[in-house]
């Protein structure tokens, strides 16, 4: 069987900041594989592109530019955001609003999205977020092998599966330590 539409493609990999020999981004075992319904349009094209027609036991190395994954890090995606936004019953929550403070938000369409505080000015009542994709302008190097490939339920071609290591860091139910650990946290694959 080989890796594609319709069937369900658990896979372990290494994500490294630009080449093998860069920062690891995220591990995923065979214990703790990524399993995911190919070609559902849940992973980045690029990702499933290269291991697309691969079998059980192949190994796959290859990199994807920013602008096959996240894009360049643009100026524009760093915003001033009133500090209003952030009150919860008529009061600023100052808890949450550090340089560094990554806070789950919602753009004008209601599309979730996370920015990352990088400044709090309370003399104009804003803070300064970026909400450019944490791998903006990263090249990603995965690196690993196809771990089983079985054929997707009616139930799964209908509503999809993403499963196990890596998760989706953009909106998914990764915790807040995930990255700890290097595994899940980085989520090179999903988008």
């Amino acid at each position: 069987m080989k890796v594609e539409k319709n069937t369900v493609v658990a896979l372990s990999y290494t994500l490294y900041n630009n080449d093998e020999k860069g920062e690891v981004l995220e591990v995923c075992t065979a214990e703790k594989p990524l399993e995911f319904v190919f070609a559902f349009g849940n992973l980045l094209p690029a990702f499933e592109k290269n291991i697309e027609n691969l079998s059980v036991g192949d190994d796959f190395d290859f990199v994807l530019k920013p602008e096959e994954a996240y894009g360049e890090r643009t100026e524009e995606a760093v915003v001033d955001v009133p500090m209003n936004i952030f009150t919860v019953n008529g009061v600023v929550q100052h808890d949450i609003l550090f340089e560094g403070s990554e806070i789950p938000m919602r753009d004008n369409t209601g599309r979730p999205l996370t920015g990352k505080v990088v400044k709090v000015d309370d003399a104009n009542n804003v803070v300064v977020m970026d909400f450019n994709h944490p791998l903006a302008g990263v090249n990603l190097y995965f690196s690993g092998k196809i771990e089983s490939i079985r054929e997707a339920t009616e139930e799964e071609q209908k509503n999809g599966l993403q499963r196990g290591c890596g998760g989706c860091h953009c909106g998914g139910d990764c915790g807040s330590s995930c990255g700890d650990d290097k595994e899940c946290g980085g989520c090179g694959s999903c988008h």
